[in-house]
């Protein structure tokens, strides 16, 4: 017996994955640039540096997000850092201030398939990857893809689901494919995932594993508006629904290139050191019980890659490093009990090296 919604008919490849399909809705396209990618899919960067590349990526995403997120310029942006550096966000914070709305404004923002699942204790991790199923009139075993096959997947409130159905993700998160059955089934690119939380109601949670936090490439919270931000924010909404407006303005191929244009940005040796110093720091604390990992390391290098893109830069500083840092590396580390009642957090022992670690003196050309 299968879970899933959706067209009960035979799928047995991904290109019979169409947007409509995924969506379950078809919403009317908006006119975005073609020029940065062909109509085959393979992304080209023809003339067009780095910075070139993601800005024009940039500039119609953050505009398209705002106008639903308003006066959160900084968490979008790490937003977008994350998706160009095909990376999976987990966006943590209290009820009610906007995680599943910044994310489904992010997935509406691009011109891919979208998929959301609720997560609840009873959920299985056959809800999550699919299921083969009998065809009687075919007389044969088929292949029914779950929501994982979607390009954008929002998982929210991940950590109401059991271990085992959390675990469903971990292969699809790292290895962009799904094993059922013994078959290896592979997934759209791109591919991201973005999961929300609840960090103070713990009844009925179940905590993300430690190799399942490191799978994110960064933890952001959103926080409360101010009190005139939220006076705005109710005239805003007495007027439009804008979620109900946002429309895609990066296709596919205009993501793809900006994505492998940021790996072009170039990063000093002594940045690289810097990198792995901070990283290392985290490991031989006496306040921590497990430091950030190597992938921590790798998520550290190409989110500062991107961020310069986006700032217009086609290299990094120090300065890009150390506003990523914590939520790069905070979700990774775990702390010691005692230095947990004294207080200590893993946001402060970021902030805390990198107060403390020689930060190297950079002089570009030009």
């Amino acid at each position: 017996m299968t879970r899933l919604g959706g067209d009960n008919g035979s799928i047995r490849s991904e290109t019979q994955l169409t947007p409509e399909r995924m969506r379950g809705t078809k919403r009317t396209r908006q006119p975005y640039s073609t020029e940065m990618g062909q109509h085959n899919g393979e992304p080209i960067i023809a003339g067009v540096g780095a910075p070139e590349a993601v800005g024009r990526v940039a500039d119609a995403f953050m505009s398209n997000v705002s106008r639903a997120i308003v006066n959160k310029e900084d968490e979008i942006r790490l937003c977008l850092v994350t998706l160009l550096c095909e990376g999976h966000l987990l966006i943590e914070d209290v009820p009610g201030v906007g995680k599943t709305m910044l994310a489904k404004s992010l997935a509406r923002s691009l011109d891919c398939t979208f998929r959301r699942i609720q997560f609840t204790p009873d959920l299985l991790p056959s809800d999550v990857t699919g299921v083969r199923a009998f065809n009687q009139k075919l007389n044969e075993f088929e292949f029914r893809p779950g929501p994982v096959f979607a390009q954008i997947l929002l998982a929210d409130e991940i950590n109401r689901a059991s271990p085992k159905t959390q675990a469903a993700l971990l292969e699809a998160m790292e290895e962009r494919q799904v094993t059922i059955d013994g078959e290896t089934h592979a997934l759209p690119k791109p591919f991201m995932v973005m999961a929300t939380q609840n960090p103070v109601e713990y009844s009925g949670t179940f905590p993300l594993p430690e190799a399942q936090l490191d799978r994110f490439l960064m933890k952001v919270k959103l926080g409360y508006l101010t009190e005139k931000e939220e006076a705005n924010l109710l005239n805003q909404h007495k007027i439009d629904e804008p979620m109900e407006e946002l429309q895609p303005v990066v296709s596919p191929n205009e993501l793809k290139a900006a994505q492998s244009a940021v790996r072009e940005v170039f990063v000093k040796p002594e940045l690289r050191e810097y990198i792995a110093r901070l990283v290392g720091r985290t490991r031989g604390n006496p306040e921590v019980a497990l430091g950030a990992s190597t992938r921590g390391t790798l998520h550290l290098y190409h989110a500062s890659q991107a961020l310069a893109a986006v700032q217009g830069r086609g290299y990094v500083l120090p300065d890009d490093i150390k506003m990523l840092a914590e939520s790069v590396l905070a979700h990774r580390i775990i702390l010691r009990p005692n230095a947990e009642m004294q207080g200590q957090s893993a946001g402060k022992l970021v902030a805390g090296l990198l107060e403390r670690e020689h930060v190297p003196q950079m002089a570009y050309d030009g």
